[in-house]
Order: structure tokens, then C-alpha cells, then sequence
């Protein structure tokens, strides 16, 4: 008995038109943010940083809790 091709062999998707390839192009330079840590231009490797490095400062800055919502403290959460 012969083996099964895999399932979807031989199917060909079609090539996205010119004009939706280049309006997508543009909505995501349109949206793009720049790096947090550095200000510069985001890399797709690394989105939403610009680098490696960047993205080392900030994992950095959540590990040693630089990070932090402030808030006030409460006196009545004790009491009733």
C-alpha cells in the first residue's frame, strides 16, 4: 500500500496582492514603537527593543526590583 502524503502537501497559497503587502507595511511603521530603555528605533528580533542589550537592562531592572507601583501606605487595614 503506498504511504499517504502529509496533509495539505502539494497546496499552493496564494501570493498577497502588491498593494495589501505594502498597506501592511506601512500600518506597522505607522505603530512602531521606539526601544523604553534607549529611545532608538525597535528591531523586529528583539520587539519592542532595539537590542539584546536592551532587553538585558530591562529583564536586569525587573529582577532587582527597580520596577515598582508606588503606593501609600494604609493605616486601616487592620481595623474595623
Amino acid at each position: 500500500m503506498p504511504a499517504k502524503p502529509p496533509e495539505g502537501a502539494g497546496r499552493r497559497k496564494a501570493a498577497p496582492k502588491e498593494g495589501v503587502k505594502e498597506a501592511a507595511k506601512e500600518s506597522v511603521k505607522a505603530s512602531a514603537k521606539p526601544c523604553p530603555i534607549c529611545g532608538k528605533p525597535a528591531s523586529a528580533a528583539s520587539r519592542p527593543f532595539c537590542s539584546e542589550r536592551c532587553r538585558d537592562v530591562d529583564l536586569n531592572r525587573w529582577l532587582s526590583n527597580s520596577y515598582a507601583i508606588p503606593a501609600a501606605k494604609d493605616d486601616d487595614e487592620d481595623a474595623e
